[in-house]
């Protein structure tokens, strides 16, 4: 009982532990640069900055009081208001001249540099002159004109107000048609009188009917007093505040002052407490009279005090009204623009909310929707209530202590709440304007930044709102604090602000803001996190920007980012070397100085960096450090030097880092393209020479190795190529010469490397290339005429040398002919690798071992120059290549930092999927077990799917744990689903002519599942979504050359791979003396292994948990074992010399006492224990098998004979099944086996033959 209970318990606890190793299996090539297209942000129009900034400079106040007579069309009560400016009319002789004196006080409250010129009841022709003159002396600023009416008519319907005459027995009218002349515009205009709101609907009639007459030509008057009459766009930029509607009168309760509207616009502090006393909400804090309120101690601009803390409160709630209230370009209109509009617009708030309990209505122009009721005025309530109680305590102790408000701590908390589910979908969070006025305070500074920097990190759009509120102003002050705390906090907002709008970068350098980050990026002691950060800053400062450039060099960033280089951050390595390649972009001072840091040379280090981003970005770097402007000799030598640096890379496992060769040697080339043309020459003869040599003697050229061309120039022995494969060129060279490597030579490896990419398996890669080569091929064949040639006085100083002083070269040179298109049917799939120039004029000699071919032979070369004799070859410098990647990886910091990914976030819809995929991957394993177990003894031939494939399959591949099998042919990749018998997609894997694909995997199966597909010609390619139909549906993820300098030989055994999903390696070898292992997360060769065979790999197989042992067969029968922990020369530790033919399997038992077998095509199969060097069991099965797989998991393996037939055996040789005719009453005979594959879990076996029929066959069902 007790072992029936064991079973599950056991199985349980597998189940977990395979589960668990899915969480914890590697998913590889799934970075971004994977993910997205390498490119930048798409450029918003940032609508925050204002296009001009603009000032009130000068303020008429005009008051018509006429103390003691009352106008005639008012009646006023009894007792009435009459406080004008707070103070009484009828108090002295000269009240009229102390009030015109009060109210330019409280105006200059708010803009003390304004010129301030008074009218005391003034005559039309002293409005005229006062008008006109401060227009004059204003020019294009603003000018402000207040209109008191109290002691006037009230305005006309015909749009006029009164004044005086000489003698003040009359009252005059002044057309507002004539003052909008003598003001002009831009200006603002204050009308408080009863019946204001007429003169706005007839100002606005009049600036009409003058748009019309200037617009027609109608209005031929003259400027008066020098005025010049407005232009058709000025007259709509005027404002007006007016303090009542069209019909009603002002307020004339006694406990009011007359301007009640000028009061709630110059003193609102004063004003709002004495509203709150008379309001019923003022009895909530008892004890509290008007004459009390007077005595409110302290000072307006002291936020410590009570009466300045009231005026901060103030200001943040009107600003927030206004931002959550009124259109984006209204509010930056009104309340960013100038400074006094802004304080008289908030103020206007209070006005409405005021004077509407009055039964007045304010109006505008432009109109604002009404505030009165906002629920932050409860807010402000909230505020004094909290204030004014703590008045009498205060009044009568002077020790007291004043207790400030928690107005803001509650905003700021309020703010905090809105980000926990603050998205772009939801309103904007009301309190940011009142987030912007926190950061005034020292006390709320720290928080207030943190939280503003959670909120910049939502997303640009997030960033974009913050601008508009105007937290530029203040960020940028802060930059001038010295307080260690707020570093990492700026540096953080300061990097999303850049990241959104780079125009930000003028501003920084103007008020020196660059030093700040410099600071940080040089302090030791601060997070490699918020270093990265400042290191972004400064290159978005320096970023195309000459004055950004200046002051960072002065700033000595050249030293600051060098010294940094070695950080154990990727990050902050990536933005050192994009830093460093913006500062000295199209800069010679930089340059130079970088040249005396010796800063190339510190850089070519990080060549061989584990990230390929960092090894981007040096590229990047290295390509701006080439001269653009100083030949000197000096600069050339560097230039060419940084130009081998370059050259080294040019096989660069991440297709990233070779579109920034290509970009980075273009560079290059322009600077020498005389010199490059005459190389080109040179090498078109040689090769128009070998390949008559090699038509005489029949050989065949041997495959090109873009590895040894990037040694070109680099000296070595040839027992240092043991197996054709060049040691790594040196990363480093001297800033004065070039030891060993003649101008000539180097102008050749840089164009044997750029011939290497045009034909490299990335078409974005190879497209750049090509537009460079094309190009100089193009005006090599042009300049090869005798007729044309002409010296060019320039050259002297670097002309190719003669071949025989070149530098010694390893390696076959890249033939002469990029191929014009893949081997995909379909012209839709064709690729031009030609120019426009040379497509359809160049007959291609094609070597039937792959990538070498002929360009342009001598016989079209002529023919081209003939038909071409009109055109001048294009200029490399208008064919330059770009890459957009430094736009891409400024993205980065646009994109949220503070929130988990969604594939971190448990919560996530990817992390559910990713869920679900693993409790299927256990299931299918699971379900697998008992068919694994009995598998030993059983049938395996019963046809449970067959289909005629598209062409002859040469791999066949089950997915772990979907139902479909991937069936390779030469061109391509068709997908079964063998499940239910129906074809699901093809796609084309774009391989050159003559090319064939020889290997074929599934990347990340138990995940979203990628394609890994080799070709013949040692190149590899990687695809996501191969399932989705049509030719847009597949992406290509990465491609690159795994091998190189292959061997031609008679019988060709490709590209082999073995891939392994737990260490992300992937071992590469075939038609070489050399297993190559690559790193999939650094995308770069991580080793070597010479093989010591004579002849070519068959096949690999790995112990992938162990990670050390590496099995090879060869070609010539031996299976070589190799500890990958040893060095290259010692690793080789066993030699199996048993088979005598040509090895087709090899393969490593699970388990710690799992065997290796191997077998040949001999038919022998041989399981070996890896101490021993001979075998402890053999297998003899049929003569000449074309294939054979084993089973990981089940004790069955399969073999393929060219008898057609299909033999099933166990381990232990036992014959299970014999498959030689398709099932059916007429089934035929089935084909020799090209390819056979087990699925990795269920016992069913795929095989594909020579005549394109694939089969899948399994166990006998179980019957139930």
């Amino acid at each position: 009982m007790s072992s029936e209970l064991e079973v599950p318990f056991i199985n349980e606890i597998q189940e977990e532990e395979e589960e668990a190793s899915d969480w914890d299996l590697l998913i590889a090539f799934n970075e971004l640069r994977h993910r997205e297209k390498i490119q930048g942000s798409k450029k918003v129009a940032q609508t925050w900055r204002m296009k001009e900034r603009m000032k009130t400079v000068s303020v008429a106040l005009v008051l018509c009081l006429n103390v003691g007579v009352d106008p005639p069309d008012v009646v006023k009560t009894s007792p009435c208001a009459r406080l004008e400016c707070w103070i009484d009319p009828l108090s002295s002789q000269k009240a009229l001249e102390a009030i015109g004196a009060n109210l330019q006080k409280q105006y200059e409250r708010w803009q003390p540099r304004a010129r301030y010129k008074q009218s005391l009841d003034p005559t039309v022709d002293e409005v005229k002159k006062l008008c006109s003159s401060l227009r004059r002396n204003a020019k294009e600023e603003r000018v402000l004109f207040h209109y008191n009416g109290h002691g006037v008519p009230k305005p006309t319907v015909n749009g006029e107000i009164w004044v005086f005459n000489k003698s003040y027995t009359q009252y005059i009218p002044l057309s507002v048609y004539d003052l909008q002349t003598w003001m002009g515009s831009p200006s603002i205009y204050v009308y408080d009188c009863s019946n204001a709101g007429i003169i706005i609907e007839l100002f606005r009639q009049f600036s009409q009917q003058r748009e019309s007459e200037l617009e027609s030509g109608l209005n031929g008057s003259t400027p008066r007093f020098g005025s010049p009459t407005p232009a058709v766009s000025s007259v709509r930029n005027c404002i007006q505040l007016a303090a009542c509607g069209v019909s009603e009168l002002l307020p004339m309760n006694p406990e009011l002052p007359a301007d009640l509207f000028t009061s709630c616009l110059t003193t609102p502090i004063r004003i709002a407490l004495k509203w709150y006393v008379l309001q019923n909400t003022g009895r909530l804090v008892p004890n509290i009279t008007l004459d009390l309120v007077d005595k409110v101690p302290g000072q307006l601009n002291d936020r410590r005090t009570m009466l300045g803390e009231l005026n901060w409160i103030f200001t943040a709630i009107t600003d927030t009204i206004a931002w959550n209230t009124l259109p984006r370009e209204l509010f930056q209109k009104l309340f960013r623009q100038d400074l006094l509009v802004a304080s008289l617009f908030r103020n206007f708030l209070l006005a409405e909310r005021i004077m509407r309990s009055y039964n007045c209505t304010p109006m505008s122009s432009p109109r604002l929707p009404p505030t009165y009721q906002h629920p932050m005025w409860q807010a402000w309530d909230l505020a004094l209530d909290i204030c004014l109680r703590q008045l009498p305590t205060l009044l009568e102790d002077e020790n007291a202590q004043f207790h400030h408000s928690p107005f803001f701590t509650e905003q700021l908390t309020a703010f905090q709440v809105w980000l926990s589910y603050g998205s772009e979908k939801r309103n904007p969070p009301e309190q940011l304007p009142i987030v912007l006025q926190v950061l005034l305070s020292q006390v709320h500074r720290l928080r207030a930044l943190d939280l503003l920097g959670r909120f910049l990190d939502l997303g640009p759009w997030a960033v974009s709102l913050a601008l508009s509120v105007g937290i530029f102003p203040y960020v940028l002050k802060l930059l001038q604090s010295s307080a260690r705390e707020l570093r990492p906090l700026l540096v953080f907002i300061w990097a999303k602000i850049l990241s959104v709008d780079s125009s930000c970068q003028t501003d920084l350098v103007k008020d020196n803001g660059h030093k700040y980050f410099l600071s940080v990026l040089a302090d030791p002691y601060m997070p490699a996190e918020h270093r990265t950060m400042a290191a972004f800053v400064l290159a978005m400062i320096v970023n195309d920007y000459k004055n950004g450039q200046d002051a960072a060099l002065q700033g000595n960033v050249i030293a600051t980012c060098l010294e940094q280089l070695s950080d154990p951050s990727p990050s902050l390595r990536q933005w050192l070397a994009l830093c460093l390649g913006k500062v000295w972009s199209n800069f010679d001072n930089a340059r130079w100085c970088g040249v005396r840091d010796r800063a190339h040379e510190k850089l070519s280090v990080l060549l061989n960096d584990p990230s390929p981003e960092v090894r981007a970005s040096v590229v990047f770097a290295l390509g701006t450090f080439i001269s653009v402007t100083d030949r000197s000799d000096q600069a050339n030598n560097i230039d060419l030097g940084v130009g081998m640096m370059l050259a080294s890379v040019g096989n660069d496992g991440s297709p990233l880092v070779r579109k920034e060769v290509v970009v980075a040697l273009s560079s290059l080339v322009q600077q020498f393209e005389s010199q490059f043309t005459n190389v080109v020459v040179q090498w078109m003869e040689e090769e128009k020479q070998k390949e008559k040599s090699a038509t005489v003697t029949g050989e065949v050229p041997a495959l090109q190795s873009s590895n040894s061309i990037a040694n070109m120039g680099a000296s070595f022995s040839s027992s240092d190529s043991y197996s054709g494969e060049s040691t790594t060129v040196r990363r480093t060279y001297s800033s004065s010469t070039l030891a060993g490597t003649t101008f000539s030579s180097v102008y050749m490896t840089v164009w044997k490397v750029l011939v290497q990419l045009a034909m490299g398996p990335h078409r974005e890669v190879a497209d750049m290339a090509k537009q460079i080569v094309n190009t100089l091929k193009l005006k090599a064949s042009l300049s090869a005429r005798p007729t044309h040639v002409i010296q060019n006085p320039k050259t002297c100083y670097s002309a190719p040398s003669s071949p025989s002083n070149t530098a010694p070269i390893h390696g076959t040179p890249p033939q002469n002919h990029f191929p014009e298109d893949h081997s995909t049917p379909g012209s839709q799939m064709r690729r031009d690798y030609s120019s426009p120039h040379l497509s359809g004029k160049v007959n291609s000699y094609t070597s039937p071992h792959g990538r070498g071919k002929k360009l342009l032979s001598e016989r079209n070369s002529s023919s081209l120059i003939h038909e071409e004799k009109e055109e001048e070859p294009k200029s490399l410098k208008s064919t330059s290549v770009t890459t957009e990647f430094f736009d891409w990886s400024c993205r980065h910091f646009a994109q949220p930092l503070m929130r988990l990914s969604e594939e971190q976030d448990p919560e996530s819809s990817s992390h559910h999927r990713r869920e679900f995929r693993f409790l299927r991957n256990n299931n299918v394993r699971q379900e697998a077990r008992e068919e694994q177990v009995r598998a030993g003894f059983n049938r395996l031939d019963v046809e449970v799917f067959v289909n005629k494939n598209q062409g002859i399959p040469s791999v066949i591949k089950f997915h772990p744990y979907e139902g479909h099998v991937a069936v390779a042919d030469k061109d391509g990749i068709c997908f079964w689903d063998w499940e239910q018998g129906t074809k699901i997609n093809y796609i084309y894997n774009e391989n050159l002519k003559n090319t064939k694909i020889s290997a074929m995997d599934f990347i990340n199966p138990h995940d979203e599942s990628l394609l890994l597909c080799g070709t013949d010609d040692g190149s590899v390619r990687i695809w996501r979504n191969y399932l989705s139909e049509g030719y847009d549906g597949k992406e290509l993820v990465t491609a690159f050359q795994a091998i190189s300098d292959l061997i031609p030989t008679v019988r060709r055994a490709g590209l082999v791979l073995d891939w392994e999903q737990e260490s992300g390696m992937l071992l590469a070898s075939g038609d070489v003396r050399i297993i190559r292992i690559w790193d999939s997360q650094r995308e770069t060769k991580v080793q070597d292994i010479p093989t010591g065979a004579e002849s070519c790999v068959t096949s690999l197989a790995s112990d992938s948990f162990g990670r050390s042992l590496l099995i090879a067969g060869c070609g010539d029968g031996s299976v070589r074992l190799f500890d990958r922990r040893l060095a290259p020369s010692e690793c080789r530790v066993m030699t199996l010399r048993e088979h005598n033919r040509w090895v087709v399997k090899v393969h490593l038992q699970k388990g710690s006492e799992g065997k290796i077998v191997s077998a040949s095509n001999a038919g022998d199969v041989r399981f070996w224990d890896p101490r021993f060097t001979e075998s402890v069991r053999t297998l003899n099965l049929t003569q000449g098998i074309t294939a054979l797989e084993i089973h990981k998991h089940a004790d069955v393996l399969a073999c393929g004979s060219p008898n057609q037939f299909i033999g099933v055996y166990n381990t232990s040789g036992d014959n299970l099944s014999t498959i030689k005719y398709h099932e059916g009453f007429l089934g035929q005979r089935i084909g020799a086996a090209s390819c056979l594959a087990f699925h990795p879990y269920k016992v069913k076996l795929a095989a594909g033959s020579t005549d394109s029929f694939i089969s899948v066959y399994s166990t006998p069902v179980k019957r139930s």
